[in-house]
């Protein structure tokens, strides 16, 4: 990497850590460009460079958020030596990581601000599709080793992603013993609709 690009991507980096703080402490909407070059020392035209918008900055940050997660589910998953588990698994994970990260709440209110552009739109849309090809890869898994009983693995991927959304605005008010056992009961009610009957 040349000079140049290394010195792009520290400022890309400076610029998405300091905003990944304001966000968590000041929430979505509170966070002015203003705010993050204040924090940074960067021009707003150099934040606008690297990220476009407000609204991209914060994407990259979640893009970053679901890297974070998926590394530690690769880490994780191998512990759990069913399909059944591994769903139950993941729907903890989620919990665990959605209840402690700090960017959770100012991610309620970017995804509830209904103003965005649409190349935002188009960006969170592949985020999705990207979490029901990630509920479709288990799925389909449970199938190929005969826990599931067969089924259209796209549709079971998209309610699954509805199921887990929808766990996770109910939850936000319980405490953290009530919310698991929510998630818990969830998956299991979610697997007794697809698993596989003795006899």
């Amino acid at each position: 990497m040349n000079k140049k690009k290394l010195q792009s991507e520290q400022t890309k980096k400076k610029v998405a850590d300091a905003a990944k703080a304001l966000f968590a402490l000041k929430g979505y909407k509170a966070t002015s460009i203003e705010d993050i070059v204040s924090a940074t020392g960067c021009s707003a035209g150099n934040i606008y460079y690297h990220f476009k918008s407000k609204e991209g900055l914060f994407l990259h940050l979640l893009q970053e958020w679901d890297r974070e997660w998926e590394s530690g589910w690769t880490e994780k998953e191998r512990l759990y030596p069913t399909s059944k588990d591994k769903l139950i698994g993941m729907a903890e994970q989620l919990f665990t990581d959605n209840l402690n990260h700090p960017l959770t709440k100012a991610s309620d209110e970017f995804f509830n601000n209904s103003e965005k552009a649409n190349d935002v739109e188009e960006r969170i849309a592949e985020m999705i599709a990207g979490y029901v090809s990630f509920n479709r890869k288990l799925l389909q898994e449970g199938i190929d080793n005969g826990e599931f009983k067969p089924f259209d693995t796209e549709k079971m991927a998209v309610i699954l992603d509805s199921v887990i959304y929808g766990l996770s605005q109910h939850s936000r008010k319980l405490n953290r013993q009530e919310a698991l056992s929510l998630y818990r009961t969830a998956m299991e009610t979610f697997l007794y609709g697809i698993a596989k009957r003795e006899g």
